[in-house]
């Protein structure tokens, strides 16, 4: 795309005079990430102002500046392009430069507090059951058609808008013709999906989180429901207080509930609901009734919440063309979502080991009272606490709630960086001491934790590996190493002996 079309595209005032036709690469915000051919997009924020960077941006082969004004101290050698407002304009130059791909695939956001990920997971598995080219991009990392999970780039966190453009541009590329995007408040506030066109919205549900961020319950909400706002189809939990607020949003709300008891919108009868509820200690069972049919349901994983999970994802998948026949048996097939309450494979005479991604007091309390509830003997569960300056405050806190909720605690390291780790675990122990237990016992190196609360497990006990989920490196003291929590769990489950060198009570 020529300068000149770019501008015309963003409706952007430009000094670009004979520049018109100088052909743009792609977009950056960040002046370091900037290419030849580039367009530096110059964003003020909180703490640095981007037009501070264009020089360097300059340097690095940047061909224009697109910004709100250019301060009258600022020297700009390229065409500068002004905008109403740059980061909107950073997602709508990103989309234009890739040719808009979110419009060649149709389009699933899910959005909520908790369950975005396993939703997002669970539409993506069922909508492959039906023999579609499917894509995702989650926080867990994003897939083509081929399924096979890929990271972004390191120094994206949350991929900004060029990065979710680009991916986006690879699915339709790669023949990819519906896209399952997990649609965080961040990438909502801050317009990184603003240039995706949603064909369906699902949320789930709203509760308090990142109110530093967005500064009240009601500013949470309002971000998150610019995704319901947006899409022409939005799939609601009609349980969840803030639904009622949605509705006046969407032209076609499609309902769902999956406990028992009445919606909180008054008068209104849900189009999917659930009874019969089991809880097994490897699955769960319910009947769902839909507007499309009833029927059995088999979902091999753990925790009542995860049948309004499944009832979300059947009736997105439901709105997106598939039929009930065609979903329904997916869902016994479901793998679970890496590192979320991930069971490992084990032999009947051999203990149930789950790895999950609880790294946070109530997050774990939440794990222990999920798992305890299908735990036939004692609870084991294996935990560290980040170092450096991540939240030092939560190690005490941790210990007490894993000594609570859990018959048996390992503590070990979870990334402890340049933090002595006998730090951490004195911390960890002390909340333990403190709350008044002893049911806990320290092992530093995580490997021989994991190996040590597996092997003194029996088969009807059930092992937490929490914290690490589906992260795939362990940082310790000043390295890095890979990891993978999973086979860490299949090789302890395999070689079935204790290890306690080192440990302490």
């Amino acid at each position: 795309m020529r300068l000149g079309e770019l501008t015309a595209e963003l409706a952007a005032e430009s000094s670009a005079g004979s520049a018109q036709a100088t052909e743009v690469a792609f977009v950056t915000h960040q002046a370091d990430w900037v290419h030849e051919g580039d367009v530096f997009v110059a964003i003020k924020g909180a703490r640095f102002d981007g037009h501070d960077f264009i020089r360097a941006a300059v340097d690095r082969g940047a061909v224009a500046v697109l910004g709100e004004g250019l301060p009258p101290d600022v020297r700009c050698p390229v065409p500068y392009l002004r905008v109403e407002n740059a980061r909107a304009a950073l997602a709508d130059a990103a989309a234009a430069l890739v040719g808009h791909p979110s419009r060649a695939m149709q389009v699933i956001g899910i959005t909520g507090t908790d369950g975005k990920t396993t939703v997002s997971c669970l539409a993506r598995h069922l909508l492959r059951a039906t023999g579609r080219s499917v894509g995702l991009l989650s926080t867990i990392g994003y897939e083509l058609s081929d399924g096979v999970l890929r990271q972004p780039p390191t120094h994206f966190t949350t991929p900004e808008a060029p990065q979710v453009q680009q991916i986006l541009a690879d699915m339709r590329d790669d023949g990819v013709d519906v896209v399952v995007v997990e649609t965080s408040s961040h990438a909502l506030a801050l317009d990184r999906v603003r240039a995706v066109d949603f064909d369906i919205a699902v949320w789930t549900q709203l509760t308090a989180e990142h109110l530093d961020f967005h500064g009240s319950m009601q500013g949470y909400f309002e971000h998150k429901s610019q995704l319901v706002a947006r899409s022409p189809v939005a799939v609601l939990n009609a349980q969840d207080p803030w639904t009622e607020q949605l509705l006046p949003l969407t032209t076609a709300p499609v309902l769902y509930a999956a406990e028992e008891g009445e919606a909180v919108i008054s008068g209104v009868v849900p189009h999917w609901r659930v009874d019969d509820v089991r809880e097994g200690p490897d699955d769960l069972r319910f009947r769902v009734h839909a507007p499309q049919g009833e029927a059995d349901i088999v979902l091999p994983m753990i925790g009542r919440f995860n049948v309004a999970n499944a009832v979300a994802a059947l009736a997105a998948c439901v709105e997106a063309g598939a039929s009930m026949e065609q979903v329904v048996p997916a869902l016994a097939t479901f793998p679970g979502v890496p590192g979320r309450m991930e069971m490992a494979p084990r032999e009947s005479t051999q203990p149930r080991v789950i790895v999950d991604f609880a790294h946070t007091p109530p997050s774990l309390a939440k794990a222990l009272q999920t798992v305890r509830v299908t735990t036939q003997g004692r609870l084991w569960v294996v935990l560290g606490s980040a170092g450096g300056p991540r939240d030092p405050g939560k190690r005490a806190p941790l210990g007490e709630v894993a000594s609570a909720g859990a018959d048996h605690v390992v503590f070990t390291e979870e990334d402890h960086r340049d933090t002595p780790l006998r730090e951490i675990l004195e911390e960890m122990e002390r909340g333990a001491r403190e709350a008044g237990r002893d049911n806990v016992v320290s092992v530093p190196d995580r490997r021989d934790a994991i190996s040590y609360a597996i092997a003194s497990a029996d088969e009807h006990d059930t092992v937490v590996l929490a914290g690490k989920g589906p992260e795939d490196t362990l940082e310790r003291d000043h390295e890095t190493i890979p990891w993978n929590e999973m086979a860490e769990a299949v090789a302890a489950l395999s070689a079935g002996h204790p290890v306690l060198e080192g440990a302490s009570r």
